[in-house]
Order: C-alpha cells, then sequence, then structure tokens
C-alpha cells in the first residue's frame, strides 16, 4: 500500500478537492446516500461537501488544525455508510466498477489513520 502523506497541508488539499467534487458532479454522491436519511439525496451531497471544505479550512489553519483533523477522522467514519451502499448497490456492475466501490471499503481505514495522525502531529506541535 502507497504511504500517505503525513502533512497537513495534504490532508487539508485533499479535502477540499472531495468538496469540489460534490458540487461538480453531485450525482454520484447523490446515489450513495443511504434511504434512511431524511431529506433529498441532493442536499446530503451538498452538506457533506461543504463539511469537507470546512473541514480542509480548519486543517489549513495551525491553530484549529487539530479539532479540523479530528473532525475529519470523524467524517471519513461517517461517510463509511454511503460507501457500504454504493457496495452493495453496485453489486451487478462490471467486475472493473464492483472493485472500485469495495475498493472504498478498506480505504477508510487509513483515511482515519492519517486524520489522526495530522491530529497528534498537531497536537504534539503545541507542547
Amino acid at each position: 500500500m502507497p504511504r500517505l502523506n503525513s502533512s497537513p497541508a495534504a490532508l487539508a488539499g485533499f479535502l477540499a478537492a472531495a468538496a469540489v467534487t460534490h458540487y461538480v458532479a453531485p450525482r454520484p454522491y447523490d446515489a450513495m446516500v443511504p434511504r434512511s436519511l431524511p431529506g433529498s439525496p441532493r442536499a446530503w451531497t451538498y452538506i457533506s461537501g461543504a463539511a469537507e471544505l470546512a473541514v480542509a479550512a480548519a486543517i489549513a489553519n495551525p491553530g484549529s488544525r487539530r479539532r479540523g483533523a479530528q473532525a475529519a477522522a470523524g467524517l471519513f467514519v461517517a461517510v463509511f455508510p454511503a460507501n457500504v451502499k454504493m457496495a452493495r448497490d453496485w453489486r451487478d456492475r462490471p467486475a472493473p466498477a464492483r472493485a472500485a466501490a469495495l475498493g472504498r471499503l478498506p480505504l477508510q481505514v487509513p483515511l482515519v489513520w492519517w486524520a489522526l495522525k495530522v491530529a497528534g502531529s498537531a497536537a504534539a506541535g503545541k507542547r
């Protein structure tokens, strides 16, 4: 597995780029929203994009980096049900699409780890 860059700038950039895709190409995200959530899938797509952007901004700011990175870890955990839904919904798609959907599931683990590593580095830097 490739080694993740532990820099706060890289994590903030990753989250900001992901946030932009929620607004530029929202349809794939709409399809991932669990049906059990109230309201429209598009609203949840935009809310999750805004959350990613806010967390990216918090990580980019040294004064809020620790809390922002902790929030990023929580966000990565919170979107896991959407990835499970995508994997279930894509069971009948061609093999490459199924593999991509299934590959998203274990990807959440290194993303959470990355965010926690940034949070820990930020906390250590304040000592």
